[in-house]
């Protein structure tokens, strides 16, 4: 069972929620909370998999929220449910710990297999998040090797990174197992330098690596 716990101000979102999520057998709803403060402790109490935190909220915010659920149970992994894609958003988030950064308009089977993506330990963020975040890094990202030194399948399994994919999906995509994609990803980050998917994405969509066809 995936436990989810659901930080959110507004009660009939979060009775929603919880009403969909435990139609799925693989998935427990074990708290909710109306702030931050309150989902700082409820994670704290209830120990969740999985923390689906909005950003506005009041008192505690989101983004100070994640940081203290991460710093106090660290196995809980954070997935941010909300409405806003803005750079006061997106990047804050990230780097206070989330796992992942979905929109409020995200279709219903995606966000169950989302919540499955962030458990298994890995990242995922909305499309257009993902491009917010491009455009936000854009000045900041360190000059880094070319990627000439990657192999043609490791390019391709680059770009699918740079679209969102998890590792099964990718798998299913390219026709190979999803053993061969969790190498292929290690050797990309151990090659690029980078220590995570959301840089290597990054890195992908600002040097062309989505359009070279490869």
């Amino acid at each position: 069972m995936i436990r989810v716990l659901i930080a959110d101000d507004h009660a009939v979102v979060r009775q929603g929620l919880r009403t969909f999520l435990e139609l799925h057998d693989d998935i427990e709803v074990v708290g909710e909370a109306a702030d931050g403060e309150e989902a700082v402790a409820a994670a704290g109490r209830t120990e969740p998999d999985v923390a689906l935190v909005d950003l506005v909220m009041p008192g505690l915010g989101g983004i100070d929220a994640i940081r203290r659920i991460r710093h106090d149970s660290p196995a809980t992994r954070v997935l941010v449910l909300t409405s806003f894609a803005d750079e006061q958003s997106v990047l804050p988030a990230l780097r206070a710990g989330a796992a992942g950064y979905l929109l409020k308009d995200v279709q219903p089977r995606d966000l169950v297999g989302a919540i499955r993506t962030v458990h298994g330990g890995e990242a995922l963020l909305a499309p257009a998040v993902a491009t917010r975040l491009v455009e936000q890094l854009g000045a900041e990202e360190p000059p880094r090797a070319p990627d000439d030194h990657l192999t043609p399948r490791e390019r391709e399994v680059l770009a699918q990174i740079a679209r969102g994919l998890p590792n099964k999906l990718i798998a299913v995509e390219l026709g190979v197992s999803e053993r061969t994609v969790k190498t292929h990803v290690s050797n990309i980050l151990g090659k690029l330098g980078f220590t995570d998917r959301t840089q290597a994405a990054v890195y992908a969509v600002r040097h062309g690596v989505l359009g070279r066809g490869d």
